[in-house]
């Protein structure tokens, strides 16, 4: 290995050493160990440490086609001792600072979502639905009517003909006929009940 790779060499490794003090500083601001499990944080280490292996073999491959010299294990240590006394809080502040920036963008498009995305189809939704319901109690409030009136008609125009056969149905037939009116009677009022709380409910969503 002639001189120029050597120095080259050493160059990377010590760069690789600060890069190395850089990322671990990162890997323990993401990680929390204190509120993950142990196991967790065994396979995180694990995993950590294998990839930070192979960056700083795959940088020495490129310098000088994977030569291993003790050297380079004292340029390493001289990198990460230069990032710890030089570049750790400058880091860190920077670091933070990012990491800020990020959760603001975050929340700026969270917040532009919401009101541009969410708010507009859930009134529209809600007005839709207040719009079924108020046509169909204005359909029960015509039916309701138009039964009114068919009963006046029936009560007005063909009452002789009721009496006469108030005199031939049996007493079964009429019972029947009281007993669907009850029913019917029913059904109108619950829907009623069911239209009116179903409009309250979407009010007080809004």
């Amino acid at each position: 290995m002639s001189l120029p790779v050597q120095f080259y060499t050493l160059l990377a490794m010590i760069g690789m050493g600060s890069l190395f003090g850089a990322t671990l500083d990162t890997y323990q601001r993401f990680l929390k160990r204190g509120k993950r499990k142990r196991w967790i944080v065994f396979l995180n280490d694990l995993l950590f440490w294998f990839i930070q292996g192979i960056l700083i073999f795959y940088v020495l491959f490129l310098v000088n086609s994977g030569e291993v010299r003790f050297y380079l294990f004292l340029a390493l240590l001289c990198g990460f001792s230069a990032y710890q006394a030089l570049f750790k809080q400058i880091y860190l502040k920077l670091l933070e600072s990012l990491i800020q920036l990020v959760r603001a963008i975050a929340r700026f498009i969270y917040r532009t979502a919401y009101l541009l995305v969410y708010k507009p189809f859930k009134g529209l939704y809600l007005l839709i639905i207040a719009i079924i319901l108020y046509v169909y109690g204005l359909l029960l409030s015509l039916v309701k009517i138009v039964w009114i009136m068919v009963k006046w008609l029936v009560k007005t125009v063909f009452k002789p003909f009721v009496w006469m056969l108030n005199k031939v149905i049996p007493e079964s037939v009429k019972l029947f006929v009281a007993q669907l009116r009850k029913t019917i009677a029913g059904y109108l009022k619950g829907s009623k009940n069911i239209i009116i709380k179903a409009l309250n409910f979407f009010r007080k969503k809004r």
